[in-house]
């Protein structure tokens, strides 16, 4: 048997140039150099198995050395930059490290506070349109020994009795008469101008919000009077008084708007001899034509101005109030100003039939507020008649405040906020500040210390 020093000197000389040293058995471990030139740098493994064990010999060992001690190289470059990485964004140190700061450490950027003008707002989605639609139903003609002020459960008053001699027809069962002309769709009909014309009569439009429900003659009393003086009056027709009693003067001023109309002169104003609407209206859809019975529905209008129609979320409701402006923004990207004229109710305040599905729904349709808001330079609207738009509904504006960006505020321990004013040296102190409006991210803010220009810390 060979000794452990000849031994030694055997593996010495056979092992290849580069190769790893092979000790006794023993733990496998690396330090000082990593060549293993001296006693810190020595790596140790098992023996090699004896001679005859099928175990390889040449530069193989000196493979497999290269490929652990690199491995051993490619860790610690490792944790050095893992270490390099904290140290950089402090997670070594910090305020309560035992080596001392290198100097003042600043902010990772700074913003100034500014004096501005802050609104409050929120953009919701609105439509583009000529606002609600309502209907123009025809009222037959008042004839026969029926009065015809008498309710026929329809909602028009009652028509003549009998058939007309000679005729025969439906019109005359029902004492409806013949449509004899419609206005085209998306015209416009003013006050005195013909809605639609029944046996060759015209039927105009008065302005006003109480319908001509009954007979007026001469010592009737009442609103409608005055709606319909008051519209003979603004159609040219003079000698009598705009009040609400038809006198001898009335009748006479409407037997010339009836000549005029192309009527019988009989100074008496019948149910449905005009049509009522508050101003000016625009034709959405005819629902007859010429040739059909005068009964039911004639047309669909609307009004003549372009409006935005909303359905709010019902979180945003304290936003708005008849008068709150806002700012709508076209699909081309043109805005306008506007104004917020209606708010609705939620569709579901009547209540819901019964059952689940009802509560459900009910729930749903009290999630939004109807709104409708007017746009005063309606030739900025372009040629759009029916197009989404953004709203910004402006809520409330506080003028020539201080303000900064919201992400400069920071917590204070124990409640409230603060902000980290940049001193000269380039080092930070907490200055306490009350908060105000929150608009377009910034905020606003008031304190002791707080100026215009002051820089404060902002994160990048």
């Amino acid at each position: 048997m060979t000794s452990r020093e000849e031994t030694e000197e055997l593996n010495l000389r056979e092992r290849p140039p580069g190769a790893l040293e092979v000790r006794p058995p023993g733990p496998l471990t690396a330090g000082g150099d990593p060549e293993g030139g001296g006693p810190g740098g020595e790596l140790a493994t098992a023996a090699p198995p004896a001679e005859g064990d099928g175990a390889p010999s040449g530069p193989e060992p000196a493979r497999k050395s290269r490929k652990l001690r690199m491995a051993l190289i490619v860790v610690i470059a490792i944790g050095v930059a893992a270490a390099a990485g904290l140290a950089a964004t402090g997670a070594l140190g910090g305020e309560d490290s035992e080596e001392p700061a290198a100097g003042p450490s600043g902010p990772a950027a700074t913003a100034e506070v500014k004096r501005t003008t802050l609104t409050s707002s929120e953009t919701v989605d609105g439509t583009l349109g000529y606002g609600d639609v309502s209907t123009v139903e025809a009222i037959a003609p008042a004839a026969g020994g029926a009065d015809p002020g008498a309710d026929t459960g329809t909602g028009r008053p009652a028509g003549g009795g009998g058939t007309a001699a000679g005729s025969g027809g439906d019109a005359a069962d029902t004492g409806a008469g013949i449509v004899t002309w419609t206005p085209n769709e998306g015209s416009t009909i003013k006050r005195g101008d013909t809605v639609y014309s029944v046996d060759g009569e015209k039927v105009p439009l008065f302005y006003g919000d109480t319908p001509l429900y009954r007979t007026l003659s001469d010592g009737s009393e009442g609103g409608d009077v005055e709606l319909l003086e008051r519209n003979l009056d603004k159609l040219g027709y003079t000698g009598f008084t705009v009040d609400e009693t038809y006198s001898p003067d009335t009748a006479d001023a409407v037997s010339a708007w009836q000549e005029d109309m192309g009527r019988e002169q009989t100074g008496v104003v019948e149910a449905g001899d005009a049509v009522t609407a508050e101003s000016a209206r625009r034709v959405a859809a005819l629902q007859t034509w010429p040739g059909a019975k005068a009964e039911g529905a004639v047309l669909d209008w609307t009004g003549t101005e372009r409006v935005v129609s909303v359905e709010l979320d019902a979180q945003f409701e304290d936003l708005v109030r008849v008068g709150t402006k806002a700012e709508v923004e076209l699909p081309n990207g043109t805005t306008v100003d506007g104004k917020v004229t209606d708010i609705g109710t939620p569709p579901a305040a009547s209540g819901s039939s019964s059952g689940d599905a009802g509560g459900q729904g009910e729930e749903d349709q009290e999630s939004t507020l109807p709104l409708q808001l007017t746009v005063g330079e309606q030739d900025k609207l372009g040629r759009y008649q029916a197009a989404p738009v953004d709203v910004v509904l402006k809520a409330d504006t506080r003028e020539d405040v201080l303000a900064v960006p919201v992400n400069a505020l920071v917590a204070r321990q124990g409640g409230g906020y603060a902000v980290q004013k940049v001193t000269a040296g380039g080092s930070t102190e907490s200055v306490p500040v009350e908060l105000g409006m929150f608009a377009n991210g910034l905020v606003e803010i008031t304190g002791d210390g707080v100026e215009e220009g002051m820089s404060v810390g902002v994160p990048k």
